[in-house]
């Protein structure tokens, strides 16, 4: 099992330093941040920018892997976002994560002024946006001079040249998939190195646990329906999604880590503890939980 820290990108980088140093020092896995432009019940408190903090982050850590929880379409465009990916995974030396899904429909789904797309939209859009970043986070072919290009019915790209141009890169930074739909499923199959899941929306407590067993099921179907082995996919469980928050107490870590190892879980995923709101909790069970990580 690994263990990994949710960080909200809402203090300054001073504040922001000591956590996600602090993620490193305690011995977390894997730390990460939301990429959005603002956040449901916290939309009017503040909220830094995904990339930046996340590249600073990697400049003042050495060991920890750093990613996204998740990026989406919603308010990007493949080729610069590709490129940005590429840079922060350099700074890194390596220990990039790109979190993504099809992006929800609250404040990011709006805000550059997009309509309101159906169900269906939003995924093949999410396909497309994911076909795009693997080609371009695959880096140019050996002697082309003409960049990558690619035309669809969401996104265009007309010669783009990438951090690696004129080489491939030695390797595709992993990709992990939310998804709870078939055809998001497919997408984990054929491109994720790992699969990322809050269980059914809107469910808590027993009925969600049932859920997240229900969509690891379903995971492994899509998975060797697809010809791959299930086993190769790492699967990554946010711990906050069923109603209770898991850093509360150690009796409710522990809980929550074992119930998703029984389930197959390889990642688990909490949150940094807030003063007040969602997540709210006392920053020294950080302490009990690190010795448990050790």
């Amino acid at each position: 099992m690994r263990f990994g820290i949710v960080i909200l990108p809402q203090d300054p980088w001073p504040v922001a330093r000591r956590k996600w140093l602090g993620a490193e020092q305690y011995g977390f896995d894997h730390a990460f941040t939301y990429d959005h432009l603002s956040w449901r019940s916290l939309a009017d408190e503040p909220w830094n920018a995904t990339v930046p903090t996340l590249t600073a982050a990697a400049a003042v850590t050495e060991r920890i892997q750093l990613g996204t929880f998740v990026s989406s379409p919603n308010f990007r465009h493949p080729v610069p976002f590709a490129k940005e990916i590429a840079t922060v995974d350099d700074v890194s030396n390596g220990r990039f994560l790109l979190g993504v899904g099809s992006g929800g429909t609250g404040f990011d789904a709006t805000v550059l002024g997009q309509p309101e797309y159906t169900p269906r939209q939003r995924h093949e859009r999410f396909a497309e946006f994911v076909t795009d970043l693997d080609l371009l986070l695959r880096g140019e072919d050996p002697g082309a001079t003409d960049g990558i290009s690619f035309t669809g019915e969401w996104y265009t790209a007309a010669g783009a040249r990438m951090v690696t141009a004129g080489a491939p890169s030695p390797r595709r930074v992993p990709f992990l998939i939310a998804a709870n739909g078939p055809k998001s499923l497919g997408l984990v199959s054929r491109f994720g190195q790992g699969w990322v899941t809050t269980g059914q929306d809107g469910a808590v407590g027993e009925h969600w646990w049932a859920s997240v067993r229900g969509l690891t099921g379903r995971l492994e179907d899509a998975a060797s329906a697809a010809g791959r082995d299930p086993g190769t996919i790492d699967r990554y469980l946010s711990l906050d999604s069923g109603g209770t928050y898991s850093l509360q107490s150690m009796d409710a870590f522990e809980d929550a880590v074992g119930r998703a190892a029984e389930l197959g879980i390889t990642d688990v995923i909490s949150h940094w503890p807030r003063e007040h709101g969602i997540y709210a909790g006392d920053e020294s069970i950080l302490d009990t939980v690190a010795a448990a990580l050790h």
